[in-house]
């Protein structure tokens, strides 16, 4: 702030003096920090609008006047040892802030960047890789078993049959979908119990086959049900035909008890 005053002057307390009067009426925390406690920062009008003050330690007793309007903030100790004074009290209170030092700040940022491994595989479900390098060497100098380096690869046909096959719950989701008419991550983290990086890879799953359509900004995917997914109406039909099979058994039942008498 002392830079800010220094540079532009009356604009700059003015400007923090309508904030700090809005901030008041309609409900915004409004906090201004400065390593100069002076009385060409901290103006009479400033110290007017802001009532609730905290002082660390100073290095005068002018400077503890400067903020509090009273002595005292220097003879605080330091490492977070500060005075607090609310609108509401006469006398300020001596309390002990937060102190974070260097190396807490080192160990937090370093245990944020061992988790950036934990949180690609969130359900610990092996992913499918494909090392060509090593697949090479293996194979004495073949991309793999039956097919020569010299051969194309066609990865164009049924792009999406082999992720079909090696996630089990594919067809859940996909029934999931197609009958609650949406296709969200948060609907099949909900309905199949797993973690989001899988329920938004069944999502592209999903898109990949037809079942739904591309991401649209903040507008829900639209359901395509195309190709081999579950249409609307194979799905509202469900309770009816498993119904006609329980009246057929028991049909079947009243026969056999009827032969049996």
């Amino acid at each position: 702030m002392p830079e800010e005053k220094r540079e532009n002057g009356k604009e700059v307390e003015g400007a923090i003096i309508r904030l700090a009067q809005m901030a008041r009426a309609i409900g915004i925390h409004l906090i201004v920090s400065t390593q100069r406690p002076s009385v060409e920062v901290l103006t009479g009008l400033i110290k007017a609008n802001i009532t609730t003050r905290i002082a660390l330690q100073v290095a005068t007793q002018i400077d503890s006047r400067t903020i509090l309007d009273m002595a005292g903030a220097e003879k605080l100790l330091g490492r977070g040892d500060m005075l607090f004074l609310s609108s509401d009290s006469a006398k300020p209170v001596r309390v002990q802030g937060v102190l974070i030092e260097e190396e807490e700040v080192r160990k937090v940022v370093k245990f944020w960047k061992r988790q950036k491994d934990n949180l690609v595989n969130e359900d610990d479900e092996p992913e499918l890789e494909l090392d060509l390098g090593k697949a090479s060497l293996e194979n004495g100098g073949s991309l793999g078993k039956g097919i020569s380096s010299h051969q194309e690869i066609d990865f164009s046909a049924s792009p999406m049959e082999s992720f079909d096959q090696s996630d089990d719950l594919y067809e859940e989701a996909k029934r999931i979908v197609v009958e609650s008419k949406r296709a969200s991550s948060s609907l099949l983290q909900r309905r199949l119990r797993v973690g989001y990086t899988r329920a938004a890879r069944l999502v592209d799953m999903l898109e990949e086959n037809g079942v739904v359509g591309p991401a649209n900004g903040s507008k829900p995917r639209e359901i395509l049900t195309a190709g081999s997914s579950i249409s609307i109406g194979e799905v509202e039909s469900f309770d009816s035909e498993e119904n006609e099979n329980n009246n057929r058994n028991d049909k079947e039942d009243e026969i056999t008890d009827k032969w049996q008498i």
